[in-house]
């Protein structure tokens, strides 16, 4: 665990020296790889979600705020419905540096999931998102999400795949059509209590024509995870902006609760 924290570290040293002040705004305010589990029927599950931009963008471009020091919470609720269907609604807020708390938007997440009588090799679900922020906040008033969920444990080892596709409804990327915007998580369980690993989280732009090298964004988050319980859940990382156009450290942690009714809760 040692040589792991160590080559962590060392990579927190490279970012943070090397990599230029990103050039435009990012939209952070749910950092987060799913997995394919869904929450079980009778089941709420609650969750904040937070993070800053210790280094981020330090003015306003095309009249979206800057988000260098912007505390963001974003409050999730997720419903469990059935063994294989939720539905999930999403509070973001920003605390930004030289304004109020104010609210930037709200999301509704439906998403299922493939039963386990498949007895399919790997996790499989697909969540979709109806998302609506203030244009203080994005140049994408309305946007569409679509993100399949491919998950696997390996005995200690964890791998989720998300190949998200996003499209703007109402804004500016309306033109783009969809554009692509992957995330990825590998982790290995130190302890039964802890986990150690690392999340990616890109934006390469439209699917038909990707963005160029400098103008898409790519993020590498050093995470941990920790078992607080069967109800709770436990994740926080640093993250770094790997092109000009990302954030460039950004401080994340995600605290969640379920709440079991009538007798529910995960097997």
């Amino acid at each position: 665990m040692k040589a792991r924290l160590a080559a962590f570290a060392l990579l927190v040293l490279y970012v943070t020296l090397v990599l230029p002040d990103p050039a435009t705004a990012q939209n952070n305010f749910e950092i987060q790889v799913y997995g394919s589990e869904t929450v079980a029927p009778d089941s709420t599950m609650v969750e904040l979600h937070s993070n800053v931009a210790a280094e981020g963008s330090r003015r306003t471009v095309d009249h979206v705020l800057r988000t260098q020091g912007a505390f963001h919470e974003t409050l999730e609720i997720t419903q469990g419905i059935t063994s294989w269907f939720e539905t999930g609604f999403y509070l973001f807020t920003s605390i930004q540096p030289d304004t109020t708390w104010e609210w930037v938007g709200d999301h509704i997440r439906p998403r299922v999931r493939a039963p386990e009588s498949w007895h399919l090799p790997v996790g499989l679900s697909l969540s979709s998102e109806l998302v609506y922020q203030r244009r203080a906040f994005s140049v994408d008033t309305w946007t569409l999400e679509l993100r399949p969920i491919i998950d696997k444990q390996w005995g200690h080892w964890y791998v989720s795949i998300n190949p998200v596709l996003d499209r703007a409804i109402k804004g500016e990327g309306v033109k783009k059509g969809f554009e692509f915007s992957p995330a990825a998580k590998v982790s290995y369980s130190e302890t039964p209590k802890v986990a150690i690993g690392l999340e990616y989280y890109g934006a390469l732009g439209a699917l038909r024509h990707f963005d160029q090298a400098h103008d898409q964004q790519h993020q590498l988050f050093p995470v941990i995870d920790l078992d607080l319980g069967p109800k709770w859940e436990f994740n926080a990382g640093v993250g770094f902006g790997l092109t000009p156009s990302t954030d460039r450290l950004i401080i994340k942690m995600i605290l969640g609760y379920r709440f079991d009714w009538g007798g529910g809760g995960h097997k």
